[in-house]
């Protein structure tokens, strides 16, 4: 009896230890295996994106412009949490945390960091749309690229500063808050996170893209009623407002994406329901909320066509050519 009570233990010599729940075999093979094909499948989107964005050039297509240095933040964002946070969340999944109670306090400052980056980055993404939709004329001079590098860089310091403030107290004393050894638990608040990090941000988001719709959609029916009567002059300013309003609409898929991934995690903090759900529900949600970072590359696949041929070089290795940056057609 005694042998048999050990084996229920994460670490049978220790006595406060936590107890093993083990799962069937076959259910954790499972697990592993499409967790493990999504982290990687992230990883390799985002450096897609990453390398796409940061690489190429050409004058018909310049895609260094303040918009898509955004989407560079956000992919370099998603690719750490494919990288870093996913392969961690597997870890948490188990019944048993192997790696010590510091390792845990400091593991809780990767996701924290990343999620709130691509938070950010989705309002100043909404921010420039909103502009670059409602206040054509003035987008070029208010959005240029030196703001928005400095934008993005406050944007990164501002996410580690918070994640420090807001997790510094579980550093002082690590896995003071586990009720048994073997635990990964910290200390948080989770109403000041649920405020500062969804609330907010989710907030200015839909209240600037509502504005951007109604926007384009006055500008569409514009075009569309006097698309007859233009002169070659007008027609290039059609062609740039047709070009904005698509990248508005895309760009608005990406945060409609966004929110149905976050919105479960944070309903269930904001209802408090999440101490009566079990670990593996609550370690779906928070996936979820990680598996967002594998679907916006797949959007701008589907809807950037500079992302689908700058693709198409990579994998056929036309990226290794000299002057790869200026290949035509890009």
């Amino acid at each position: 009896m005694e042998t048999l009570e050990e084996a229920e233990l994460c670490f049978p010599q220790i006595n406060t230890s936590c107890k093993k729940h083990t799962r069937p075999q076959s259910d954790s093979m499972i697990i592993y295996i499409l967790l493990s094909f999504i982290s990687l499948f992230t990883v390799f989107l985002n450096m897609l994106v990453i390398i796409s964005i940061s690489h190429f050039r050409h004058r018909q297509m310049q895609l260094h412009t303040p918009t898509n240095l955004l989407l560079l933040s956000l992919a370099v964002s998603d690719f750490l949490v494919g990288l870093t946070v996913m392969p961690f969340q597997m870890l948490l999944m188990e019944p048993c945390w192997f790696l010590g109670d510091l390792v845990c306090a400091l593991y809780y400052f990767l996701p924290f960091i990343t999620v709130s980056a691509s938070v950010i980055n989705m309002v100043l993404i909404s921010v420039d749309r909103y502009v670059a939709i409602c206040d054509p004329l003035h987008y070029s001079t208010k959005f240029t690229q030196k703001r928005v590098r400095i934008c993005v860089l406050l944007c990164w310091i501002y996410c580690v500063f918070y994640s420090f403030m807001f997790l510094f107290d579980n550093l002082k004393q690590p896995g003071r808050y586990n009720s048994c050894y073997g635990q990964c638990v910290i200390n948080m608040n989770v109403a000041f996170d649920l405020v500062l990090a969804f609330i907010l941000p989710v907030s200015a988001i839909v209240i600037l893209y509502l504005r951007v719709f109604v926007v384009a959609v006055s500008q569409a029916r514009a075009m569309r009623s006097h698309i007859t009567a233009v002169k070659l002059q007008s027609s290039v300013t059609v062609t740039v407002k047709k070009s904005e309003l698509k990248a508005a609409r895309t760009l608005g898929v990406v945060v409609a994406v966004f929110l149905m991934c976050y919105c479960p995690y944070y309903c269930v903090s904001l209802s408090g329901s999440d101490f009566t759900m079990g670990i593996s529900a609550l370690a779906f949600m928070s996936f979820l909320v990680y598996f967002n970072s594998c679907l916006n590359p797949l959007i701008y696949a589907l809807f950037y066509p500079w992302f689908r041929k700058s693709v198409k070089l990579i994998v056929t290795l036309e990226i290794l050519q000299l002057n790869s940056f200026e290949i035509k057609g890009l």
